[in-house]
């Protein structure tokens, strides 16, 4: 949620103004969802714009092309405290207007903060959290403190989420810069260095990154970096915050990700073009997958329960990964949404392993989740595709999927990427206990997953465009299977619903007829997925739904018996039942696509949502 670029420099570093460079640094981080726009730089003057709406409208009225300086900030806001109006769009100031910050999270004590600094004198303008921030800063220095200290100071006294990133022109050659929870990674350029709240704000001009850490705080300078650890939370006082001195410098890495992986190449939406990079993401994950991981399974194996904890998508790929561990590996298994499993965690402890699916690896769902299973002594493995990001620094074993980055706020790729790691770490615990003709047959088609998957898309992009012109003029729609059937169900009725706004609930379909069936009527689409033996079932809920009229989709194997009694079908290429889910979901990925666009929705920016849920 929220994007935040910070950028100083040295002169000449860019061949354009530096509000032009802060426009496009949030432009692409627009998939992290935001009401409005606002930016701040130093330059020959102070300047401070901010406005409700959409980047390229705020810039165009505020005249971000127009400024140009050596340091500045920029912001793309998602309302948490106070409506989207100008006054709550991000920088916020100080009374004197010389501090200008921005910042992503929830402050927990910020209405105690904030009537303290009012009985000082302080006047607010505006409903957020974030002022008190400046206005902090401000009365630490008329207590005599340094601009830095009293930055440091500041940071000290708050409480909760935070990414903080700050210009004070009493210290203007620094970038002032904190993390808590909330996401915060430095580029460094050759002549400019970056502060951002993802890589792809600043992937076109550098792949050198840092990952902040919680309770870091700092400043960057043109040609330098500081980074300090706070060591316990301050007061109101007048004592100084208590840091030490952190070596960041084995910390430094750099990222086979390239700036046109973050740009479009061609497609009219980021979302369309990650659909089609499945195909590389699972070979590149697959691939990866071959190193050494010995110490994970060893766990996996010695471990009596396995808990899955995520989010959205990576619910669903965490159900496929607890059916995997269940069926496969023959691990007691079960998956809980992250935000619920607080109420399953008094039963696990030191020999049990929690297994964290989060595409960003910063949600906080999930990261809470994870603090808890550690507080209870249970191991945790991280999965994810953010390299140094929050979960997998606080778990005891981490995978890393090689999804490149994702930019569209509908997950496709990491979800795809994910299946893929969680099948592989079940075959290798399964090879441990034998069954190996099974395991060698769902390796080999693993392998394949790649190329299988190019086909599927090639096959059907064409036919499910096509579908969606039909599918546009529905309201509801129901998504059944069972087995490994339903977690895909489950992931395609999403996507329905987060981009071209269906109403569309997944169910077993077995349950379909204890309630959900007395909606259906002529013409309601219900689509089936099958991915393994139960045709025979399966069957005979499609017959209930065709005797009330229902519109009948179909997903299963090449052959199948189903698709007789189906209105449209697709054909999945012969594969093992534990590989099939990750070629099912890709025509339920592209239906929800083209149907967003047949309804004349953009799929890249779907309302209220976000790519990174950073707030409970």
């Amino acid at each position: 949620m929220c994007g935040i670029i910070g950028i100083i420099t040295v002169p000449g570093a860019f061949n354009e103004p530096l509000g032009s460079i802060i426009k496009k640094c949030l432009k692409n981080l627009e998939y992290r969802g935001y009401d409005s726009v606002g930016f701040a730089i130093l330059g020959d003057i102070f300047v401070v714009r901010k406005s409700k709406g959409k980047i390229d409208d705020v810039a165009f009225g505020l005249g971000f092309d127009k400024y140009d300086g050596f340091v500045g900030i920029g912001h793309t806001r998602w309302a948490t405290h106070g409506p989207p109006v100008d006054k709550n769009a991000h920088p916020h100031t100080d009374c004197l207007g010389r501090v200008a910050v921005v910042h992503n999270g929830v402050l927990e004590n910020y209405l105690e903060l904030k009537e303290i600094l009012r009985r000082k004198g302080h006047v607010f303008k505006s409903d957020t959290d974030t002022e008190v921030i400046p206005h902090l800063i401000e009365e630490f220095k008329k207590r005599g403190f340094q601009p830095y200290e009293a930055f440091k100071k500041a940071i000290s006294v708050l409480r909760g989420a935070y990414a903080v990133v700050v210009i004070d022109l009493d210290e203007p050659n620094k970038l002032f810069f904190a993390r808590n929870t909330s996401p915060l990674i430095i580029g460094i350029g050759e002549n400019a260095i970056f502060l951002a709240s993802d890589i792809p704000a600043f992937l076109e001009y550098t792949n050198k990154v840092i990952v902040l850490e919680d309770g870091e705080l700092g400043y960057v300078t043109s040609r330098g970096i500081l980074i300090e650890k706070l060591l316990k939370p301050g007061e109101l006082d007048d004592e100084l915050a208590m840091t030490e001195i952190v070596d960041y410098k084995s910390r430094i890495k750099v990222l086979d990700w390239t700036p046109e992986m973050a740009k479009k190449g061609g497609y009219p939406h980021f979302m369309l073009k990650e659909i089609h990079e499945q195909p590389g993401a699972l070979a590149a994950t697959i691939a990866g997958l071959k190193e050494e991981i010995d110490g994970i399974v060893d766990a996996l194996l010695k471990s009596d329960k396995i808990i899955f904890v995520a989010a959205g998508t990576s619910y669903h790929a965490s159900l496929l990964g607890a059916l995997y561990m269940n069926n496969l590996a023959e691990k007691w298994s079960m998956a809980f949404i992250s935000s619920e499993a607080r109420w399953w965690m008094s039963n696990i402890g030191e020999e049990d392993i929690v297994i964290a699916v989060s595409q960003s690896g910063e949600t906080i769902d999930t990261l809470v989740a994870v603090r808890e299973a550690k507080r209870n002594g249970a191991k945790v493995l991280a999965v994810s595709n953010i390299i140094d990001s929050a979960i997998p620094r606080e778990s005891d074993f981490v995978v890393y999927t090689k999804a490149g980055p994702e930019i569209g706020v509908a997950a496709t790729k990491t979800f795809t990427t994910q299946v893929a790691v969680l099948l592989y770490l079940s075959l290798k615990v399964a090879e441990r206990i034998g069954n190996k003709r099974i395991i060698e047959e769902i390796k080999n088609d693993l392998a394949k997953v790649p190329e299988l998957a190019s086909s599927v898309l090639s096959r059907y992009e064409a036919r499910i465009k096509s579908l969606s012109r039909i599918l546009k003029k529905k309201t509801n729609a129901f998504y059944l299977g069972r087995g490994f059937g339903v977690p895909i169900a489950m992931e395609g009725a999403l996507k329905m619903k987060e981009i071209a706004y269906i109403h569309a609930e997944a169910y077993p379909a077995g349950e379909s007829k204890h309630g959900p069936i007395a909606l259906v009527e002529k013409d309601f689409p219900v689509v089936f997925t099958s991915i393994g033996e139960e045709e025979e079932l399966l069957q005979s809920n499609i017959e209930e739904m065709r005797a009330r009229g229902a519109w009948i989709i179909t997903i299963a194997r090449k052959g199948s018996r189903l698709f007789s009694i189906s209105d449209e079908k697709f054909e999945m290429p012969n594969a093992n039942e534990y590989v099939m889910p990750i070629l099912s979901i890709l025509p339920l990925q592209m239906l929800a696509y083209y149907t967003a666009v047949a309804r004349g929705y953009d799929p890249d920016k779907p309302r209220n949502l976000a790519k990174t849920v950073t707030v409970i």
